[in-house]
């Protein structure tokens, strides 16, 4: 999803309310410390670091200098926020211990190698602390009701990614299984609707949809290029689609949590 305005595209399409709600089922409270992985461009950092004052601490890691930048710069003033370049997949020991370790919207990028990047911040987490797990499942796919060959052609785009980015259409069903493999206590799933577009559309949401799609048909050309007419009239259709106000599309998104055990513990064997 890399492009010019990707920290401008992931900024306008998080909804404060949204995050509090899901960080308020996880349990985060004041006085607490989090480590927020995967922050982008900061906002939800800043969110989290306001659900846990006074005296709570968030911090932010994120492998894209870029990111970082503009986190420390519109959020990394206020006491008791930090922001670091950080590659998740490496020890960060030194960052300490948390209460809390939020996971939104970054396994999704790991269809190989999520539960090792689990496995590793966990080393992070207090025992008896919470890891909090957020994702989407079938990702970018339900939409209705959408011409069948733009809908194949979104489908050839998504699989696409998913063999060649290592991208997880699927990343949120599989949190419990993570978290009961790796024995975590007291797991817990719920789900929520994170997209849930119907009649007019909101311009955050046709921001944020257009962009993945212009960058998709980057990525992938040779897909988009079947539709016919090519890519630049499969992104003029799905304008019109989408901004039709009896198209319905939606994404559920499943969020997990399991406490660290109090007691040291390794990986369950099948």
């Amino acid at each position: 999803m890399e492009s010019d305005e990707e920290e401008k595209r992931l900024d306008i399409k998080t909804d404060p309310d949204a995050v509090k709600e899901q960080a308020l089922w996880f349990g985060i409270c004041p006085g607490a410390r989090v480590l927020d992985v995967g922050c982008g461009p900061g906002k939800t950092t800043a969110l989290l670091h306001d659900l846990v004052q006074p005296d709570g601490e968030a911090v932010g890691v994120d492998i894209a200098e870029s990111r970082i930048r503009h986190a420390i710069s519109f959020y990394g003033e206020r006491p008791g926020i930090d922001f670091q370049v950080r590659d998740i997949r490496l020890p960060m020991k030194d960052l300490g211990q948390f209460d809390f370790i939020w996971v939104r919207f970054v396994l999704e990028y790991y269809r190989n190698g999520a539960v090792e990047i689990i496995k590793n911040i966990s080393d992070n987490l207090k025992p008896g602390g919470c890891m909090c797990l957020l994702d989407l499942d079938h990702n970018c796919l339900s939409h209705w009701e959408m011409p069948p060959a733009m809908e194949a052609t979104i489908i050839k785009a998504m699989l696409h990614t998913q063999d060649n980015y290592n991208f997880d259409l699927y990343a949120g069903r599989k949190f419990y299984a993570h978290l009961y493999d790796l024995r975590f206590e007291d797991i817990s799933l719920n789900i929520m609707a994170h997209h849930l577009i119907y009649g007019d559309l909101q311009p955050a949401d046709e921001f944020n949809w257009m962009k993945k799609l212009e960058i998709g048909a980057k990525k992938a050309p040779d897909i988009f290029k079947a539709y016919p007419g090519g890519s630049e009239k499969f992104l003029s259709d799905f304008k019109i689609f989408f901004r039709d106000p009896r198209r319905f599309t939606y994404s559920p998104l499943i969020l997990c949590k399991g406490r660290k055990p109090l007691h040291r513990w390794t990986k369950k064997t099948k």
